[in-house]
């Protein structure tokens, strides 16, 4: 994991651009889109203490997703504004392969340690049934459905271990 650079540019336009990625997202990113999402991902830390980081292969240095938390201050109720959100995407090629699982665990034990927050939430399409069973295997326990983008949205929460 390391935090989003000008090298993560072109795979992130291959991975936001691919429409069977994005999905359980929404439709497919211009390069605009992304280079927004880029420089989002890099204003997080400054703004919130947290955000995203580049997720990549140790062994050969490729590029596999985006895995982080932020305040995006969604229009929801209930409001989760101020909320550590969990996220993730991964290119196509890394899915099943353990990473998510893996920076999934880091990342949450990187939040947990920070002793800011009580709890953190994710936001999850009802038929994502991957990023379902992730997020419960992590302790997410579903809150609610909400309507998020026009859209019902499973909230689901996890409490920071005592």
């Amino acid at each position: 994991m390391e935090p989003h650079g000008l090298a993560h540019f072109e795979p992130l336009c291959r991975m936001w651009g691919d429409a069977a990625v994005v999905h359980h997202i929404g439709a497919p990113s211009t390069r605009q889109d992304v280079w927004m999402r880029l420089l989002r991902y890099r204003g997080l830390w400054p703004l919130l203490g947290y955000g995203y980081w580049a997720l990549t292969e140790k062994a050969s240095g490729r590029f596999v997703g985006d895995l982080g938390f932020a305040d995006f201050h969604r229009e929801i109720e209930p409001s989760i504004r101020g909320v550590p959100e969990a996220g993730w995407v991964l290119a196509r090629w890394a899915h099943g392969h353990g990473f998510a699982g893996e920076a999934l665990t880091a990342t949450l034990g990187w939040l947990d340690g920070q002793g800011r927050h009580d709890r953190s939430v994710c936001l999850i399409a009802p038929d994502n049934v991957p990023s379902l069973r992730l997020a419960r295997r992590f302790g997410f326990r579903e809150e609610r459905t909400v309507r998020f983008l026009g859209q019902e949205t499973i909230l689901l929460q996890r409490e920071q271990p005592r």
